[in-house]
C-alpha cells in the first residue's frame, strides 16, 4: 500500500503542469468564443443547457473529468491494448459507412439509440497509440521499406474509411503523420515528393488556361514540367553527390527550354509543352542510364520521381473534374482565384474575412460582434469560430490564441524529446502533428489561405466529439509523459 501511495504522488509531480495550465487556457478562451458565436440577441442566460454556450460547460467539464481519468490509469495500459483500441476503432469507423447519420452536413455520425459521436474524432489517438506501439517493436527501422509500408497501412486504412464516409477533410488529417515519419527517419526525399506534388497541383491548375504572350503553350504546363527538371537536377545533387551530373541536367534543360521560348515568342508559334515533356524523357533515360552505368539506386529513383511527376500532373485535371466532388472542387477553385463564388463556396471565407477585418486592432467587445450576432457566418461556432475571435477580440486577441496555440506546439516537442523511450516519443509527435494541422488548416481556411474542408479548431469549436477527441489526444501523452522517471519492477 506505502509503495502504491508514492506512485501516486510521483504521478502528480512528475505531470507537465505547463501543458495543462495552456490546455485550461485554451478552454476558457473556446468557451467565450462559443458563447460569442453562438449568442443571439435577446438571450438572457448564456449559462442555459439550452444554449450551445451552456452546453460546451457541459463538454468542458466532462472533458476535464475525462483528462482526470486517464492520468490515473497506469501508463502501461495504453501500451498494451493499443492495437486493441485502433482495432475497435476501425469498426466503429466501418460501421459508420453502413449507418450514415448526417447532422449539419456531415455523414461520420455514428448514433446508437441516445448516444451520437464522431468515431473519426477519436481513431486519430486510436491510429497515433497504434503507430506507437508498432514502431517502438524491438528490430523497426523505418527506412525498410517492409516497415515503413507496415506504418502506412495503419495510417491509410482509417483514411480510407473516413473517405468512404464521404469526410474527405477530416481524412487528410492523418496526412499530418508525416511529420512523425519525419521525425523518426523517415527519408526526406518522400516529404519532399509530397511537396512537390502540392506545387504541381497549385501551379498547374491555377495557370493551365493562361497562355504565354500569344502563343498556345500554357503556362501552367510549362511550369510544371520545368519544375520537374529542376528539382530532377537538385535531387541529384543532393542524393547522388554528383557535382558534375547536377549541371548536365540543369543547363541543357534551362537551355533548351529558353531557346524554346525565344523561338515560340519571335519566330514561330507553337505549343511548347510537347517539347518539354521530350526533355522529361530524355532526362529520364540519362538518370537510368546513369543508375546502370554507376550501380547507384538514387539515380533510379529520381528517374522514378520523374516519372511519377509527369503523371501525377496529367492526372491532375481529371481528378479535380471528375473524381472530386461538385463543392470541392468549387472550393479549390475559389482558393485558386479561378472563380469567386461570394454567394456560393466562397460565401463563408468572405463573411469570415469582413468579420476579422471588424475587429480591428482591440476587437469590439465580447458578444459585440455584429457580424457573428447576424448569422452572417454559417458554422461560425464550429468550423469557423476563429473568426469570432477576430471580430470580438481583435488582432490582440488573435495573436493571443495562436501565441497559446504555439505555446502548446513547443512544449509538446519538449516533451516528446525527453520521452525515455520510442513509444512515448512516437505518440508525442504523432500528438503535435495533429494539433499543428489542425491549427494551420482551420485557420488558413478561416483567413482563406487553405482550402475549406472542414476540420475543428481544437479546444475552440463547439461540440462534444471534438473537444473528447483532442482531450484523449493530449492527456494520454501526458500521461506517458508522467512516467517517464518510473522504475518499473
Amino acid at each position: 500500500m506505502v509503495q502504491q501511495t508514492g506512485k501516486e504522488k510521483g504521478v502528480l509531480r512528475s505531470l507537465d503542469w505547463w501543458t495543462i495550465i495552456i490546455y485550461l487556457a485554451l478552454l476558457t478562451f473556446g468557451w467565450v468564443s462559443v458563447c460569442g458565436a453562438s449568442y443571439s440577441y435577446g438571450d438572457t442566460d448564456i449559462f442555459s443547457l439550452d444554449t450551445r454556450s451552456g452546453m460546451q460547460i457541459v463538454w468542458i467539464g466532462t472533458s476535464i473529468v475525462l483528462g482526470f481519468i486517464l492520468l490515473m490509469l497506469d501508463d502501461r495500459y495504453y501500451d498494451m491494448f493499443a492495437f486493441i483500441i485502433f482495432g475497435v476503432m476501425l469498426v466503429l469507423l466501418f460501421g459508420t459507412i453502413f449507418n450514415p447519420h448526417t447532422i449539419k452536413g456531415s455523414r461520420s455520425w455514428l448514433v446508437l439509440g441516445p448516444l451520437r459521436l464522431q468515431p473519426a474524432e477519436f481513431a486519430k489517438f486510436a491510429t497515433a497509440l497504434a503507430l506507437a506501439k508498432l514502431m517502438s517493436i524491438y528490430g523497426f527501422n523505418i527506412q525498410k521499406w517492409k516497415h515503413f509500408l507496415g506504418a502506412l497501412v495503419v495510417v491509410v486504412v482509417p483514411m480510407l474509411f473516413i473517405v468512404l464516409q464521404r469526410e474527405t477533410g477530416s481524412a487528410l488529417v492523418y496526412v499530418a503523420f508525416f511529420l512523425m515519419f519525419y521525425r523518426e527517419g523517415m527519408p526526406g526525399s518522400i516529404l519532399f515528393t509530397g511537396v512537390a506534388m502540392v506545387i504541381y497541383f497549385v501551379v498547374g491548375i491555377r495557370y493551365a488556361d493562361t497562355m504565354i504572350a500569344y502563343t498556345p503553350t500554357s503556362v501552367g504546363k510549362f511550369s510544371v514540367l520545368l519544375l520537374i527538371q529542376l528539382f530532377s537536377a537538385g535531387l541529384v545533387r543532393v542524393y547522388c553527390n554528383d557535382h558534375k551530373d547536377f549541371l548536365r541536367i540543369l543547363l541543357p534543360c534551362l537551355g533548351i527550354a529558353l531557346v524554346v521560348m525565344l523561338f515560340t515568342l519571335f519566330v514561330i508559334p507553337f505549343d511548347v509543352f510537347y517539347i518539354e515533356l521530350l526533355v522529361c524523357v530524355l532526362m529520364m533515360g540519362y538518370l537510368v542510364w546513369r543508375s546502370l552505368a554507376t550501380r547507384i539506386r538514387n539515380y533510379l529513383w529520381i528517374a522514378l520521381f520523374a516519372l511519377g511527376s509527369v503523371i501525377f500532373f496529367n492526372l491532375a485535371d481529371y481528378v479535380l473534374n471528375n473524381v472530386m466532388e461538385p463543392h470541392q472542387r468549387v472550393r479549390i477553385n475559389v482558393l485558386l482565384g479561378l472563380e469567386e463564388d461570394l454567394k456560393g463556396a466562397g460565401y463563408n471565407v468572405h463573411q469570415s474575412e469582413i468579420a476579422i477585418g471588424s475587429g480591428g486592432l482591440e476587437g469590439k467587445g465580447f458578444l459585440n460582434g455584429t457580424q457573428t450576432k447576424l448569422k452572417f457566418v454559417p458554422e461560425q461556432d464550429t468550423d469557423f469560430i476563429f473568426c469570432t475571435v477576430g471580430e470580438e477580440e481583435g488582432f490582440v486577441g488573435s495573436a493571443s490564441v495562436l501565441l497559446l496555440f504555439l505555446a502548446l506546439i513547443l512544449r509538446l516537442i519538449y516533451l516528446s524529446e525527453r520521452q525515455p523511450n520510442r513509444f512515448g516519443r512516437v505518440y508525442g509527435y504523432c500528438v503535435l502533428s495533429i494539433f499543428l494541422f489542425h491549427v494551420f488548416i482551420n485557420v488558413g481556411m478561416v483567413l482563406g489561405l487553405t482550402p475549406v474542408i472542414g476540420i475543428p479548431l481544437p479546444f475552440f469549436s463547439y461540440g462534444g466529439s471534438s473537444l473528447w477527441g483532442f482531450t484523449f489526444l493530449l492527456f494520454i501523452f501526458l500521461r506517458i509523459d508522467a512516467s517517464r522517471n518510473m522504475i518499473r519492477a
